[in-house]
Protein backbone atom coordinates (compact mmCIF):
# COMPACT_ATOMS: atom_id res chain seq x y z
CA UNK A 1 0.00 0.00 0.00
CA UNK A 2 1.06 3.98 -0.62
CA UNK A 3 0.56 6.58 1.41
CA UNK A 4 -3.09 7.36 2.63
CA UNK A 5 -3.93 3.87 2.21
CA UNK A 6 -3.99 3.48 -1.94
CA UNK A 7 -3.15 0.45 -3.19
CA UNK A 8 -0.37 -0.27 -5.44
CA UNK A 9 -1.84 -1.90 -8.41
CA UNK A 10 -3.01 2.21 -9.46
CA UNK A 11 0.36 2.76 -9.38
CA UNK A 12 1.80 0.03 -11.87
CA UNK A 13 4.32 0.76 -14.60
CA UNK A 14 4.46 4.88 -13.42
CA UNK A 15 8.47 4.70 -12.24
CA UNK A 16 9.18 2.94 -15.34
CA UNK A 17 7.30 5.38 -17.48
CA UNK A 18 9.04 8.25 -15.58
CA UNK A 19 12.24 6.76 -16.02
CA UNK A 20 11.53 6.43 -19.46
CA UNK A 21 10.41 9.74 -20.21
CA UNK A 22 13.53 11.58 -18.59
CA UNK A 23 15.92 9.61 -20.00
CA UNK A 24 14.81 10.01 -23.68
CA UNK A 25 12.27 12.86 -23.08
CA UNK A 26 9.64 11.58 -24.47
CA UNK A 27 5.70 11.51 -24.05
CA UNK A 28 3.38 8.95 -23.19
CA UNK A 29 1.64 6.82 -26.30
CA UNK A 30 -1.96 6.99 -26.97
CA UNK A 31 -2.22 3.33 -25.32
CA UNK A 32 -0.14 4.46 -22.18
CA UNK A 33 -2.43 7.79 -21.43
CA UNK A 34 -5.41 5.10 -22.08
CA UNK A 35 -3.98 2.61 -19.25
CA UNK A 36 -3.58 5.22 -16.90
CA UNK A 37 -7.34 6.38 -17.89
CA UNK A 38 -8.43 2.99 -16.79
CA UNK A 39 -6.63 3.09 -13.71
CA UNK A 40 -8.23 5.88 -12.64
CA UNK A 41 -11.79 4.71 -13.81
CA UNK A 42 -10.94 1.28 -11.40
CA UNK A 43 -9.95 3.45 -8.51
CA UNK A 44 -13.11 6.07 -8.89
CA UNK A 45 -15.25 2.68 -8.71
CA UNK A 46 -13.64 1.34 -5.70
CA UNK A 47 -14.19 3.88 -3.93
CA UNK A 48 -10.88 6.10 -3.18
CA UNK A 49 -10.97 10.10 -2.95
CA UNK A 50 -9.04 11.81 -6.01
CA UNK A 51 -7.05 13.67 -3.38
CA UNK A 52 -5.12 10.79 -1.96
CA UNK A 53 -4.89 9.01 -5.62
CA UNK A 54 -2.65 12.43 -6.60
CA UNK A 55 -0.99 12.58 -3.19
CA UNK A 56 0.25 9.11 -3.58
CA UNK A 57 1.29 9.58 -7.85
CA UNK A 58 3.57 13.30 -6.15
CA UNK A 59 4.81 10.82 -3.78
CA UNK A 60 5.57 7.87 -5.89
CA UNK A 61 7.42 10.60 -8.06
CA UNK A 62 9.25 11.71 -5.15
CA UNK A 63 10.65 8.20 -4.48
CA UNK A 64 11.38 7.38 -8.30
CA UNK A 65 13.25 11.13 -8.64
CA UNK A 66 16.60 10.20 -7.39
CA UNK A 67 16.98 7.16 -9.68
CA UNK A 68 15.49 9.03 -12.68
CA UNK A 69 18.76 10.57 -15.07
CA UNK A 70 17.97 12.68 -17.47
CA UNK A 71 15.89 15.88 -17.62
CA UNK A 72 13.74 17.41 -14.96
CA UNK A 73 11.43 18.67 -17.20
CA UNK A 74 10.68 15.61 -19.15
CA UNK A 75 9.92 13.93 -15.86
CA UNK A 76 7.81 16.81 -14.87
CA UNK A 77 5.91 16.65 -17.99
CA UNK A 78 5.44 13.14 -17.46
CA UNK A 79 3.99 12.72 -14.19
CA UNK A 80 1.62 16.18 -15.69
CA UNK A 81 0.14 13.39 -18.69
CA UNK A 82 -0.06 10.64 -16.59
CA UNK A 83 -2.21 12.38 -13.77
CA UNK A 84 -4.19 14.26 -16.15
CA UNK A 85 -5.00 10.80 -17.70
CA UNK A 86 -6.04 9.52 -14.48
CA UNK A 87 -7.86 12.30 -13.61
CA UNK A 88 -9.38 12.22 -16.46
CA UNK A 89 -10.66 8.20 -15.82
CA UNK A 90 -11.79 9.13 -12.82
CA UNK A 91 -13.76 11.65 -13.48
CA UNK A 92 -15.43 9.83 -16.37
CA UNK A 93 -16.28 7.00 -14.06
CA UNK A 94 -17.82 9.53 -11.45
CA UNK A 95 -19.29 10.62 -14.47
CA UNK A 96 -20.92 7.69 -15.40
CA UNK A 97 -21.92 6.93 -11.62
CA UNK A 98 -23.96 10.41 -11.80
CA UNK A 99 -25.79 9.54 -14.70
CA UNK A 100 -26.03 5.63 -13.55
CA UNK A 101 -27.39 7.07 -10.36
CA UNK A 102 -30.03 9.59 -11.58
CA UNK A 103 -31.37 7.04 -14.58
CA UNK A 104 -32.15 4.68 -11.22
CA UNK A 105 -33.97 7.84 -9.65
CA UNK A 106 -35.84 8.72 -12.06
CA UNK A 107 -36.60 4.87 -13.07
CA UNK A 108 -37.84 4.89 -9.21
CA UNK A 109 -39.81 8.18 -8.95
CA UNK A 110 -41.77 7.13 -12.38
CA UNK A 111 -42.55 3.76 -10.38
CA UNK A 112 -43.32 5.11 -7.72
CA UNK A 113 -45.66 7.92 -8.72
CA UNK A 114 -47.38 5.20 -11.48
CA UNK A 115 -47.48 2.75 -9.03
CA UNK A 116 -46.24 0.50 -11.68
CA UNK A 117 -43.78 -1.45 -9.83
CA UNK A 118 -44.76 -4.70 -7.50
CA UNK A 119 -44.96 -2.91 -4.07
CA UNK A 120 -42.69 -5.07 -1.73
CA UNK A 121 -40.03 -4.18 -4.23
CA UNK A 122 -40.70 -0.58 -4.59
CA UNK A 123 -40.20 -0.39 -0.74
CA UNK A 124 -37.52 -1.93 -0.84
CA UNK A 125 -35.90 0.64 -3.52
CA UNK A 126 -37.50 3.15 -2.01
CA UNK A 127 -35.25 3.40 1.54
CA UNK A 128 -32.27 4.18 -0.89
CA UNK A 129 -33.68 7.09 -1.35
CA UNK A 130 -34.70 7.99 2.03
CA UNK A 131 -37.99 6.83 2.06
CA UNK A 132 -40.06 3.80 4.51
CA UNK A 133 -43.01 3.38 2.77
CA UNK A 134 -44.55 1.35 5.52
CA UNK A 135 -45.16 4.54 6.75
CA UNK A 136 -48.09 7.24 5.50
CA UNK A 137 -46.64 10.00 3.31
CA UNK A 138 -48.11 12.93 1.60
CA UNK A 139 -47.40 14.65 -1.25
CA UNK A 140 -47.41 18.07 -2.34
CA UNK A 141 -47.23 19.22 -5.92
CA UNK A 142 -46.50 23.13 -7.21
CA UNK A 143 -46.84 24.27 -10.53
CA UNK A 144 -45.58 27.86 -11.90
CA UNK A 145 -46.06 29.42 -14.88
CA UNK A 146 -42.83 27.76 -16.53
CA UNK A 147 -41.86 24.18 -16.68
CA UNK A 148 -39.44 22.62 -14.21
CA UNK A 149 -36.91 19.51 -14.73
CA UNK A 150 -34.72 18.70 -11.77
CA UNK A 151 -31.77 20.51 -12.77
CA UNK A 152 -33.73 24.02 -13.12
CA UNK A 153 -32.58 26.62 -10.98
CA UNK A 154 -36.07 27.07 -9.09
CA UNK A 155 -36.25 23.36 -7.66
CA UNK A 156 -32.47 23.34 -6.52
CA UNK A 157 -33.46 26.70 -4.93
CA UNK A 158 -36.18 25.62 -3.11
CA UNK A 159 -34.95 21.85 -2.42
CA UNK A 160 -31.65 23.58 -1.06
CA UNK A 161 -34.30 26.01 1.64
CA UNK A 162 -35.77 22.79 2.59
CA UNK A 163 -32.59 20.84 3.63
CA UNK A 164 -31.23 23.75 4.98
CA UNK A 165 -34.43 24.14 7.19
CA UNK A 166 -35.03 20.12 8.11
CA UNK A 167 -31.73 18.45 6.94
CA UNK A 168 -32.31 14.47 6.32
CA UNK A 169 -35.76 14.18 7.49
CA UNK A 170 -36.98 11.36 4.80
CA UNK A 171 -37.64 13.81 2.17
CA UNK A 172 -37.95 13.31 -1.53
CA UNK A 173 -38.14 16.21 -3.84
CA UNK A 174 -37.94 16.25 -7.45
CA UNK A 175 -40.06 16.91 -10.84
CA UNK A 176 -42.55 15.26 -13.18
CA UNK A 177 -44.48 16.76 -15.62
CA UNK A 178 -43.08 20.22 -14.93
CA UNK A 179 -44.19 20.56 -11.53
CA UNK A 180 -42.17 20.39 -8.53
CA UNK A 181 -43.19 17.55 -5.97
CA UNK A 182 -42.10 17.17 -2.05
CA UNK A 183 -42.81 14.16 -1.13
CA UNK A 184 -42.90 13.78 2.91
CA UNK A 185 -43.64 11.75 5.97
CA UNK A 186 -47.68 11.87 7.09
CA UNK A 187 -46.96 13.16 9.89
CA UNK A 188 -44.41 16.32 9.16
CA UNK A 189 -47.13 18.71 8.01
CA UNK A 190 -44.73 21.55 8.65
CA UNK A 191 -42.65 20.18 5.55
CA UNK A 192 -44.73 20.16 3.15
CA UNK A 193 -46.19 23.68 4.51
CA UNK A 194 -42.44 24.87 4.34
CA UNK A 195 -42.46 23.72 0.84
CA UNK A 196 -45.19 25.43 -0.29
CA UNK A 197 -44.21 28.49 1.01
CA UNK A 198 -41.02 28.66 -0.74
CA UNK A 199 -42.13 27.07 -4.28
CA UNK A 200 -44.90 29.86 -3.90
CA UNK A 201 -42.09 32.15 -3.85
CA UNK A 202 -39.95 30.44 -6.02
CA UNK A 203 -41.94 30.29 -8.96
CA UNK A 204 -43.22 34.03 -9.00
CA UNK A 205 -47.45 33.02 -8.10
CA UNK A 206 -47.46 29.61 -8.71
CA UNK A 207 -50.22 27.41 -7.09
CA UNK A 208 -49.60 24.63 -5.00
CA UNK A 209 -51.50 21.19 -3.83
CA UNK A 210 -50.78 18.99 -1.14
CA UNK A 211 -52.72 15.62 -0.93
CA UNK A 212 -53.71 13.87 1.84
CA UNK A 213 -51.65 11.65 4.14
CA UNK A 214 -52.03 7.94 2.84
CA UNK A 215 -50.74 4.79 4.30
CA UNK A 216 -48.57 1.47 2.59
CA UNK A 217 -46.66 1.83 -0.36
CA UNK A 218 -49.31 2.75 -2.40
CA UNK A 219 -50.04 5.90 -0.39
CA UNK A 220 -47.75 8.21 -2.34
CA UNK A 221 -49.24 7.56 -5.76
CA UNK A 222 -52.72 8.30 -4.26
CA UNK A 223 -51.82 11.35 -2.16
CA UNK A 224 -49.77 12.40 -6.11
CA UNK A 225 -53.16 11.87 -7.55
CA UNK A 226 -55.19 13.61 -5.29
CA UNK A 227 -52.57 16.64 -5.28
CA UNK A 228 -53.13 16.43 -9.48
CA UNK A 229 -57.04 16.49 -9.19
CA UNK A 230 -57.33 19.44 -6.69
CA UNK A 231 -54.98 21.36 -9.03
CA UNK A 232 -57.37 20.56 -11.74
CA UNK A 233 -60.57 21.42 -9.49
CA UNK A 234 -58.70 25.17 -8.41
CA UNK A 235 -58.16 25.60 -12.25
CA UNK A 236 -62.31 24.70 -13.19
CA UNK A 237 -63.22 26.40 -10.44
CA UNK A 238 -61.02 29.47 -10.93
CA UNK A 239 -59.69 29.10 -6.56
CA UNK A 240 -57.90 32.14 -5.73
CA UNK A 241 -55.35 30.47 -3.25
CA UNK A 242 -52.48 29.60 -3.97
CA UNK A 243 -52.50 26.56 -1.70
CA UNK A 244 -54.81 24.04 -1.71
CA UNK A 245 -55.16 20.99 0.53
CA UNK A 246 -57.41 18.41 -0.96
CA UNK A 247 -58.92 17.71 2.18
CA UNK A 248 -60.46 20.97 2.43
CA UNK A 249 -61.86 19.92 -1.11
CA UNK A 250 -63.64 16.63 -0.83
CA UNK A 251 -66.88 17.76 -1.55
CA UNK A 252 -65.91 18.28 -4.83
CA UNK A 253 -65.01 15.03 -5.46
CA UNK A 254 -68.30 13.75 -3.97
CA UNK A 255 -70.52 15.71 -5.45
CA UNK A 256 -68.43 14.28 -8.85
CA UNK A 257 -68.76 10.79 -8.22
CA UNK A 258 -71.64 10.22 -10.03
CA UNK A 259 -70.97 12.02 -12.91
CA UNK A 260 -73.95 11.21 -14.72
CA UNK A 261 -76.35 11.91 -11.82
CA UNK A 262 -74.45 15.65 -11.91
CA UNK A 263 -74.91 16.13 -15.33
CA UNK A 264 -78.67 15.67 -15.18
CA UNK A 265 -79.03 17.86 -12.34
CA UNK A 266 -77.20 20.75 -14.46
CA UNK A 267 -79.43 20.15 -17.75
CA UNK A 268 -82.60 19.92 -15.64
CA UNK A 269 -81.64 23.32 -12.82
CA UNK A 270 -79.65 25.19 -15.42
CA UNK A 271 -80.98 24.28 -18.81
CA UNK A 272 -83.49 26.98 -19.26
CA UNK A 273 -80.68 29.46 -19.52
CA UNK A 274 -79.58 28.63 -22.48
CA UNK A 275 -82.38 29.93 -24.13
CA UNK A 276 -81.49 33.37 -22.83
CA UNK A 277 -80.52 36.17 -25.19
CA UNK A 278 -76.96 35.64 -25.15
CA UNK A 279 -76.87 32.34 -23.72
CA UNK A 280 -76.48 30.32 -20.79
CA UNK A 281 -73.03 31.40 -20.19
CA UNK A 282 -73.66 35.69 -18.57
CA UNK A 283 -76.16 34.12 -16.46
CA UNK A 284 -74.26 31.48 -14.90
CA UNK A 285 -71.39 33.67 -13.95
CA UNK A 286 -73.99 36.31 -12.14
CA UNK A 287 -75.17 32.64 -10.09
CA UNK A 288 -71.35 32.04 -9.75
CA UNK A 289 -70.42 35.63 -8.68
CA UNK A 290 -73.71 35.69 -6.35
CA UNK A 291 -73.18 32.33 -4.28
CA UNK A 292 -69.32 33.14 -4.08
CA UNK A 293 -69.63 36.22 -2.11
CA UNK A 294 -72.45 34.82 0.43
CA UNK A 295 -75.74 36.06 -1.87
CA UNK A 296 -74.54 39.84 -0.83
CA UNK A 297 -76.33 41.34 -3.92
CA UNK A 298 -74.44 44.57 -3.71
CA UNK A 299 -70.62 42.40 -3.39
CA UNK A 300 -72.16 40.37 -6.34
CA UNK A 301 -73.06 43.30 -8.12
CA UNK A 302 -69.39 45.18 -7.65
CA UNK A 303 -67.29 41.79 -8.63
CA UNK A 304 -69.47 41.52 -11.94
CA UNK A 305 -68.83 45.59 -12.33
CA UNK A 306 -72.58 46.31 -12.32
CA UNK A 307 -75.65 48.11 -10.73
CA UNK A 308 -77.21 46.56 -8.03
CA UNK A 309 -80.48 47.22 -10.19
CA UNK A 310 -79.08 45.29 -13.15
CA UNK A 311 -78.06 42.31 -10.94
CA UNK A 312 -81.33 42.21 -9.49
CA UNK A 313 -82.94 42.24 -12.72
CA UNK A 314 -80.67 39.20 -13.80
CA UNK A 315 -81.62 37.07 -10.54
CA UNK A 316 -85.05 37.44 -11.53
CA UNK A 317 -84.12 36.68 -15.11
CA UNK A 318 -82.61 33.41 -13.64
CA UNK A 319 -86.09 32.92 -11.43
CA UNK A 320 -88.18 33.31 -14.24
CA UNK A 321 -86.60 30.84 -17.13
CA UNK A 322 -85.55 27.67 -14.05
CA UNK A 323 -88.47 28.36 -11.68
CA UNK A 324 -86.18 28.75 -8.97
CA UNK A 325 -85.45 31.52 -7.07
CA UNK A 326 -81.63 31.75 -6.22
CA UNK A 327 -82.30 34.70 -3.10
CA UNK A 328 -84.85 31.79 -1.72
CA UNK A 329 -83.12 29.21 0.72
CA UNK A 330 -85.58 26.36 -0.36
CA UNK A 331 -83.89 26.77 -3.86
CA UNK A 332 -80.87 27.90 -3.27
CA UNK A 333 -78.75 24.85 -1.77
CA UNK A 334 -79.88 22.83 -5.54
CA UNK A 335 -79.22 26.22 -7.69
CA UNK A 336 -76.16 26.78 -6.11
CA UNK A 337 -74.90 22.67 -6.49
CA UNK A 338 -75.70 22.72 -9.78
CA UNK A 339 -73.44 25.83 -10.87
CA UNK A 340 -70.59 24.39 -8.82
CA UNK A 341 -71.55 21.01 -11.35
CA UNK A 342 -71.63 23.17 -14.42
CA UNK A 343 -67.86 24.51 -13.35
CA UNK A 344 -66.52 20.79 -13.20
CA UNK A 345 -68.07 19.51 -15.75
CA UNK A 346 -67.02 22.56 -17.92
CA UNK A 347 -70.39 23.66 -19.10
CA UNK A 348 -72.06 24.69 -21.04
CA UNK A 349 -68.68 25.14 -23.18
CA UNK A 350 -68.53 21.58 -22.94
CA UNK A 351 -72.38 19.47 -23.48
CA UNK A 352 -73.02 16.99 -21.26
Amino acid sequence: MTGHDIPEDYLSGYALLLAEASATGRRLTRDEIESRRALGERAANAGHGLRALVSAHLSAARAAWPTTPGSADSTLAAIQQVIDAFAEGYERAQFLAVRKEEAARREFIDDLLYGRSDLGRLAERAERFGLRLSHAHAVAVAQGTTAYDEGAVVPRQVEQALIARFGDRNILLTTKHGRMLCVAPGEQDDVLTYFAKRAYAATDGGRIAIGRPQPGPGGVVQSYEEALNTLELAERLELDDPVLRAADLLVYPVLTRDRQAMADLVLDALGPLTTARGGAQVLLDTLTAYFDCGCVAAEAARRLSLSVRALTYRLERIHKLTGANPADPAHRYMLQTAVIGARLLNWPAQSL
